[in-house]
């Protein structure tokens, strides 16, 4: 039996002595053919029977009257009055079932509504695909979209300033020593090997201060972090240049990495307040359209910051000296403190104060009013071992290890370890700024394709075309590099790079998309800690790639940097690959499509 016959109403007799009516009084109805599904008792004025599709050819009034317009008469005549005890039904051709208020509520004395014509039903039918579209749209615009605005202007302050001084630094050092990568190699090392350290412990820790202060700490604790730099560099320039490895004894070099590692710190702790937990209070509960979309934005914002940052850098090292672009950078890097603590306030302000407390503050009283160094030290271990637990238990572990997988990729993109291969290599300033701004612009665009790639595919398929594309692309500029061309032909060197800037299309997609499905498969109570131990995880991966390269300290031995890299991305999109084809319960759950 189709639907719409399940739908329809009990044929009609006529009256007989049975239903003959008193003035001004019902009597009980004729009995009418059981209902196939269980009905629920209405207190609403209408309540839709079915759902509500988001897509506009759904909800376009023409649509309707489209259907409408084939219903003729039966339009009329499928609207019945309603009686105690029974539903009135109206039987459109599109499948749609509205049902209004019992007449009982009206009492017994008022009068039975009349028949509803044609032109009430259209207007009754754009009414409540008016509501559905006022719905849809409640769904993706977020919970504080002034606070998130300020959220986007805080990020572009902060990305701005950190891109430019990645690409400002790794060329300060590598000319202090331009035969060799182990200077550039050796700080990397470092770097990532307290981060993969203490990251957790960060994690930990942010969460237990207030957020607001903890944010504006940070940015100024970075800001300090660039100037020490900048004084260790500057006071290396003065010196006499020595041989790469007594660099590395040199008491101003320990410094240099010291200062680093902080201003590495502090921007993984900026970027997980950022990402998760500012943007996904300020996008609001059970609203993921709106929280897809704003990890779209500040995806494009990172990667706007990217295209300015190199743009901005081949600007300067075209017509300075790489020792007068680090302290250029430096003092941009002052200027936009100001800025970045007011916008992190006015954000608050626009949230209605929601981010003035920690999420843990009772925890954080209990651990300084009893303070001990042996406690500080067991709770650390004890901080970390949970942080690892956690990151392994999570049901979408697959895709947070393929990103770990990602990050060995240390060489076939903008970086330290590539800025420094390329000035060795002797290309041009404006070369070099091209590629890091192409990067970054490619990433722009594919922010904006990703969400048509997730519309198209899912958005677990999406992530498995954007790691396959990535690795296609990374084996193709390796085997273009192992070729030998590179060196001495201009034009195989503008291939290994497009082919790279191609590359991160992928990359950036899987990014996206990945961070969301990280997002979506963690409680909110445990997406900071998570987040610090995937990062630290990732910085493990990179301190192992940065350990070949201090063994591989020769520029010469940059292929095999290149091929390592390319293998341990065509490894995350196998692993990920498998893990789709092998979905769990767990999964199906948290991903029905």
């Amino acid at each position: 039996m189709s639907m719409s016959k399940l739908l329809s109403p009990p044929p009609t007799s006529p009256p007989g002595p049975a239903l003959s009516r008193l003035p001004c009084r019902r009597v009980a109805p004729p009995p009418v053919l059981p209902f196939p599904f269980p009905l629920r008792r209405l207190t609403s004025r209408r309540v839709f029977a079915t759902s509500c599709s988001s897509s506009d050819s759904e909800h376009a009034p023409s649509a309707s009257s489209t259907a409408l317009a084939g219903a003729g008469d039966d339009l009329s005549a499928g609207v019945t009055q309603e009686r105690e005890g029974a539903l009135p039904f109206v039987q459109l051709s599109s499948g749609i079932v509205l049902r209004t208020e019992e007449q009982s509520l009206l009492g017994d004395h008022a009068p039975a509504p009349a028949p509803a014509s044609a032109a009430s039903s259209f207007a009754l039918l754009d009414e409540l695909n008016g509501g559905c579209r006022e719905d849809d749209h409640l769904g993706e615009t977020p919970a504080y979209p002034a606070a998130m605005n300020a959220l986007y202007a805080a990020c572009l302050a902060g990305n701005a300033t950190e891109q430019l001084w990645n690409f400002t630094w790794p060329a300060a050092v590598a000319v202090l020593h331009p035969a060799s990568i182990l200077p550039v190699a050796v700080l990397g090392f470092f770097t990532k090997l307290v981060v993969f350290a203490a990251g957790p412990l960060v994690g930990e820790l942010i969460s237990s201060l207030p957020r607001i202060p903890a944010y504006r700490s940070l940015a100024a604790i970075q800001t300090a972090a660039h100037l020490v730099s900048v004084a260790t560099i500057t006071y290396a320039f003065a010196v006499h240049r020595a041989a790469a490895a007594s660099l590395l004894l040199r008491p101003w070099f320990a410094v240099l990495v010291a200062s680093t590692a902080v201003d590495r710190l502090a921007c993984v702790a900026l970027g997980i307040i950022a990402e998760r937990d500012f943007v996904v209070q300020l996008a609001g509960a059970g609203r993921p359209v709106a929280l897809a979309k704003a990890n779209a934005t500040l995806s494009r914002v990172d990667l706007l910051c990217e295209t300015v940052g190199a743009s901005i850098f081949a600007l300067l090292l075209s017509k300075n000296n790489p020792l007068t672009c680090i302290k250029l950078s430096c003092v941009i890097s002052l200027c936009a403190l100001p800025l970045l603590i007011f916008l992190c306030g006015e954000m608050n302000r626009l949230a209605d104060g929601i981010f003035d407390h920690s999420e843990n503050t009772t925890s954080h009283a209990e651990k300084t009013s009893s303070f001990s160094i042996r406690k500080t030290v067991e709770e650390a271990v004890a901080t970390v071992r949970n942080g690892w637990s956690e990151y392994m238990r999570q049901p979408v572990l697959p895709a947070s290890l393929a990103y770990v997988f990602v990050c060995f990729n240390v060489a076939l993109a903008p970086g330290a370890l590539m800025t420094t291969f390329l000035i060795h290599q002797g290309v041009r300033p404006s070369v070099i700024g091209a590629f890091g701004g192409s990067s970054g612009a490619v990433g722009i665009l594919a922010t904006f394709a990703t969400a048509r790639l997730v519309k198209e595919l899912g958005i677990l398929k999406a992530g498995a075309a954007g790691l396959i594309a990535q690795s296609a692309l990374l084996g193709a500029a390796v085997v273009v590099y192992l070729t030998g061309a590179v060196s001495r032909r201009a034009g195989a060197l503008f291939a290994f790079l497009g082919l790279i800037v191609a590359s991160r299309a992928g990359h950036m997609a899987y990014s996206a998309i990945g961070l969301q499905v990280v997002q979506t498969g963690n409680p909110a109570s445990k997406a900071k800690l998570i987040g610090a131990t995937e990062i630290a995880v990732a910085s493990l991966a990179e301190l192992a790639m940065m350990a070949v390269a201090v063994v591989a300290s020769d520029a010469s031995h940059f292929g095999a940097l290149a091929a390592l890299s390319a293998t341990a991305v065509t490894a995350a999109a196998g692993m990920y690959c498998r893990w789709l084809a092998n979905p769990s319960d767990e999964l199906r759950r948290i991903f029905p499509s």
